[in-house]
């Protein structure tokens, strides 16, 4: 399924703001350096006017000057007695007389014709000085106050729901953006009728889920078959996150939690999407924090919350999650949320149409089959195709091509399944024999038992953490397993330990990702899924601890007599297993001969060579030679088959010690 969603609708920022104020109200912020540039330019004027440069005389020097008609203007200060003025050669000067001239001196300007004025001193040079200090000051208790009311609004909205709301006004995700799915689509038509006619069911008193859980994979596609139910019903679309409650203050998760359905209501109809809610959901009492927990708060509202809806209020909440099981057994009860739609990992016919979907916009080469890359492909979400074809693209490009070949799938189905190749790794001679020989163990056992899934590709080149990878790819997928096939599945794996023993008579720590594997395959069947006579039909389920409170006291079902019939069986089965595997290699010894030469040789070789080079040797014929003949390809002739989906045993990877 595509993941790929539309943009949401154009508004507001997060907390409707103009970026161009400083809050919710008030002047704009650059109000303010205007009006402290206008005071420092009127004090910088006055300052300039008065500190112009002049020559500082005496009082007398200045009268002689006057009576030699040597001054052209004269201007006195009569707060302090300043005199300042021109001379006729337009130098300046200043001086200091009484504060009142005399009645002879003001004779002596008037018979001269000398400008004389006595100016008083201006209000705005009286006040400026005043009020300046002032003016800052007040500006300084504003700025304060400014930014404590902004740390108090936020602290007062920090109960403010975190949803993001999609318009209905704009083109939305519908299902025709939702590739495959069809069973899940009908799940949820019901819904969309709903919201599109509600006067329909409350006609005939029927009642709507008021909550609809989606459970799978993660990738699968959740949160966009919620996307699409919002578009297909024309309503607005509240999506928020599980962790978007919790908050390191008690109570904010609650109080987000009623905003959120408050805003939900004011909307009339409306969808109210939960992602990953098994972080605020999760079975209460589990835990170590008691009934006063966050979390539990939060999830007490949300149960309440969900129980205040009418029949008919036009709210459904939409949640999704990969954990069912932990969830709270109040939270899936009827009336919360009525129905659980599984969204499970993609069939083939899914994988088809996600894959058109998401090479929509790129260029693909008509060498390239849909079909038989998504035979190749089983067990990926919609998110692992995604990449996939992504992956494609990336290598085409690094090849300096303009189109996406089959190769290039190819390689990016290896690249994602075994990892990058490591080509400048440096390996001795004996330590490529022995990885050779390891590999030809698991593709010769691979190729001969019945029911094992058939044989892929085998390579010797190291890749990702592993060495050499051995690739079975399923003929169909599988939702059961036999135990023939998981007995199979076993001697596999032992293949590449018993083929070093058989041919170097010791064994190495290459085996160790292969017996890691057996292990807990064999312990899963003898614990869970009943396939040991002495054991009986008897089953406990996984070990892995859930929750830390409910476990500490309680870790298995069974005694200490029981455990160590558990081990004695598992041990039984994985002998049973090296034993036969010992036989099947020893029966087919030149057939493992052959095949560890040619990956000495090519590296990679498919399952169809093994299977000529098995003939050879069993025909004793004198041309079993993997140089003669039909030549070894370097690389997969094309994605045909499929990864391992379930138990994830097809595919066989040696990781490095």
């Amino acid at each position: 399924m595509s993941p790929e969603t539309p943009p949401p609708a154009s508004g507001p920022g997060e907390n409707g703001k103009n970026s161009r104020f400083g809050g919710d109200h008030g002047w704009p912020r650059w109000t303010i350096f205007v009006l402290i540039a206008v005071i420092a330019g009127a004090i910088g004027l006055q300052f300039l006017a008065s500190s112009t440069p002049s020559t500082q005389i005496s009082y007398g020097q200045f009268i002689d000057d006057l009576t030699g008609n040597g001054v052209k203007k004269a201007t006195f200060d009569n707060t302090n007695g300043h005199i300042s003025g021109t001379l006729n050669d337009g130098s300046h000067f200043s001086t200091t007389g009484p504060i009142k001239p005399t009645d002879a001196d003001q004779a002596l300007f008037t018979q001269k014709g000398v400008e004389y004025s006595s100016p008083t001193s201006s209000i705005w040079s009286t006040l400026i000085p005043l009020l300046l200090p002032v003016a800052l000051l007040i500006g300084f208790f504003v700025w304060m106050q400014r930014r404590a009311s902004g740390q108090m609004g936020g602290i007062m909205s920090i109960g403010k729901s975190k949803a993001k709301t999609y318009s209905s006004e704009r083109p939305a995700t519908t299902f025709a953006d939702v590739a495959g799915y069809e069973g899940v689509k009908q799940e949820v038509t019901e819904v969309i009728d709903f919201l599109k006619h509600p006067e329909r069911f409350a006609e005939i008193g029927a009642r709507i889920p008021k909550g609809i859980l989606l459970v799978g994979p993660p990738g699968t596609g959740k949160t966009l078959i919620a996307r699409a139910v919002a578009g297909e019903a024309g309503v607005p679309f509240l999506s928020v996150t599980g962790s978007d409650f919790m908050e390191m203050f008690v109570g904010v998760g609650a109080s987000r939690v009623r905003d959120l359905f408050n805003s939900a209501r004011k909307m009339g109809r409306a969808i109210i999407f939960v992602d990953e809610i098994d972080s605020i959901g999760r079975k209460r009492g589990a835990g170590l924090g008691g009934g006063h927990d966050e979390r539990e708060q939060t999830l007490n509202q949300m149960l309440s919350e969900m129980d205040g809806f009418e029949v008919t209020t036009g709210i459904v909440m939409i949640a999704a999650t990969n954990r069912p099981d932990i969830l709270d057994p109040a939270l899936l009860r009827p009336g919360r949320f009525d129905r659980q739609v599984v969204v499970p990992l993609p069939e083939l016919e899914d994988r088809r149409q996600i894959l058109d979907v998401h090479i929509r916009h790129k260029r693909v080469d008509a060498d390239v089959d849909l079909d038989l890359v998504a035979r190749g492909t089983p067990g990926m979400s919609g998110a692992d195709l995604a990449n996939l074809v992504n992956e494609a693209a990336l290598f085409a490009v690094r090849e300096g091509s303009t189109e996406i070949h089959r190769r290039n799938f190819e390689e990016a189905r290896d690249r994602i399944l075994m990892g990058q190749r490591r080509d400048s790794m440096a390996l001795s001679d004996l330590e490529k024999e022995a990885i050779a020989y390891h590999e030809a163990g698991h593709a010769v056992c691979a190729a001969v038992l019945p029911t094992a899934d058939p044989l892929h590709k085998v390579t010797i080149i190291p890749s990702g953490m592993a060495l050499g990878v051995t690739m079975q790819l399923p003929i169909e997928e599988r939702h059961i397993y036999r135990e023939d096939y998981i007995q199979d599945m076993l001697i596999v794996r032992m293949g590449g330990r018993m083929a070093e023993q058989l041919v170097f008579d010791v064994v190495s720590t290459g085996a160790n990702n292969d017996l890691v594997g057996a292990t807990e395959l064999a312990r899963k069947m003898v614990r869970e899924w009943g396939m040991s006579t002495r054991v009986g039909p008897m089953a406990w389920g996984s070990q892995g601890q859930v929750f830390l409170g409910e476990d500490l006291m309680h870790t298995r079902d069974y005694s200490d007599d029981t455990a160590r019939v558990i081990d004695e069986e598992v041990e039984r089965i994985l002998r049973q297993a090296q034993e036969s595997c010992r036989s099947v290699l020893a029966e087919n010894r030149n057939g493992l001969d052959l095949v560890a030469r040619a990956l000495l040789e090519h590296e990679t070789i498919d399952g169809t060579e093994v299977s000529r080079l098995l003939e050879l040797a069993r025909a004793g014929s004198t041309s079993a030679n993997p140089h003669n003949g039909t030549s070894v390809p370097t690389s997969p002739k094309g994605i045909e088959d499929s990864p391992p989906a379930d138990l994830a045993a097809e595919s066989e990877v040696e990781a490095e010690n």
